[in-house]
């Protein structure tokens, strides 16, 4: 695996404000959901949002080497990075871009098997006016030189001696590029397990619930049902629209339903003992569906999630 050595030279244009925790202190399956409260007054941006969580201290010189239309409103980057380079399924970067003083947060949607075989991420990004994702949509080609700085207290990285839990993931909108991060790797895992005659890690069930505003904003949607054809009797999904026109149905997959994620819905997903729950989507959407799955008996300790974007 390696990367360009002209990527060595990128990481001198920048100089990354404040200094990250020097260890990681938590792991996937006691690491603390993240409880920050957002203000309506003023938005803040990803540094001050993210000020207290786990960074590595290193920042990566990269290259992008691809661009992809995922959607009208989202770009997907394959950026190669450096030999040293490494993070968890579900962690963000810190996304620094020559002559944007603002420094961008986006979550990896790829996962670390890919950076092991490839020497690549995949970022997804959402058309904004913030000025890190305007760039991506304007000005972004493939060659440009950027930096990054992983970060992040919500992942899955479990041992091989850890227990098996039934993952649970629950994602809206953009909310998407962790779950489906952590999803990669779950099926990353499983291919393991098979592989070494049962001595690497073993999955219990994993079952996403993903909504977004039509089936053109469901992200990623081909793989996902893929990877639950792969491993049907693991891998479950319920993929659905919530503002869908008339006028698209042709175009809505079977596997996809109309309507907002309801307790209902994860009654069935949801078993105190070993249920293993993360979420990630605009704020209120993260409390509702935490209210619901703390209703469902679900202990909050086991209800992980992003909130900061």
């Amino acid at each position: 695996m390696g990367a360009p050595c002209v990527l060595r030279a990128a990481a001198r244009s920048f100089l990354p404000p404040g200094r990250g925790s020097s260890r990681l202190r938590c792991r996937a399956l006691s690491c603390c959901p993240n409880t920050r409260k957002m203000s309506s007054k003023r938005q803040m941006d990803h540094l001050e949002k993210t000020a207290k969580d786990y960074r590595q201290n290193v920042v990566y010189p990269a290259q992008v080497c691809g661009i992809i239309k995922e959607s009208e409103t989202v770009k997907r980057l394959r950026v190669s990075v450096h030999p040293d380079f490494s993070f968890k399924a579900g962690q963000w970067v810190d996304f620094f871009i020559p002559g944007v003083e603002k420094v961008g947060g986006f979550s990896m949607c790829s996962c670390p098997g890919l950076l092991q075989s490839e020497g690549v991420i995949e970022l997804a990004v959402k058309n904004a006016k913030h000025p890190p994702a305007n760039w991506i949509h304007t000005a972004c080609t493939v060659g440009s030189h950027v930096a990054m700085r992983v970060g992040g207290n919500f992942f899955f990285d479990p041992q091989p001696s850890d227990p098996p839990v039934n993952l649970l993931l629950v994602a809206g909108g953009v909310g998407i590029n962790p779950l489906y991060s952590i999803l990669l790797h779950t099926a990353h895992l499983m291919r393991l397990h098979h592989a070494s005659g049962g001595r690497d890690y073993h999955i219990g069930s994993t079952h996403i619930c993903y909504s977004a505003k039509n089936v053109q904003e469901l992200l990623f949607k081909d793989t996902i049902t893929e990877v639950c054809r792969e491993f049907p009797r693991t891998f479950s999904c319920d993929l659905r629209v919530t503002e869908q026109s008339d006028g698209d149905d042709r175009d809505t997959p079977l596997i996809t339903r109309r309507g907002r994620i309801t307790k209902a819905d994860l009654r069935a997903h949801v078993d105190p003992q070993k249920t293993l729950c993360y979420l990630c989507g605009p704020p209120p959407f993260i409390e509702a569906i935490s209210e619901a799955l703390t209703d469902l008996g679900l202990p909050k300790d086991r209800i992980l999630f992003e909130k900061w974007w």
